[in-house]
């Protein structure tokens, strides 16, 4: 247990109510359950690092949407000439 100025300062004060073992008892539970509380946080919260990631990931997936734009109106503007073709030749055939 690493003991900081507050914990000591909480230790001595309740020392003098609970006792030595009780006061030191009582400050190490404490202390564990901020830094149970402080790693829980850790696991839910995003750090920068995330933050950035995301958003490389994010530039990524629309890069690939445009791309996937693209090439979906090639296909639609040559089935489209392919279909105009058909229609004239068939308009010519008479």
């Amino acid at each position: 247990m690493v003991i900081t100025t507050t914990d000591i300062q909480l230790f001595q004060i309740l020392k003098l109510k609970l006792g030595e073992k009780e006061a030191e008892a009582l400050v190490t539970f404490v202390d564990n359950k901020i830094k149970e509380s402080n790693e829980n946080n850790l696991k839910v919260l995003a750090t920068k690092e995330d933050i950035n990631l995301l958003k490389i990931e994010i530039a990524k997936l629309v890069l690939k949407i445009s791309e996937s734009k693209v090439e979906t109106l090639r296909w639609v503007f040559g089935f489209f000439v392919a279909l105009m073709l058909a229609i004239v030749g068939l308009y010519f055939k008479n």
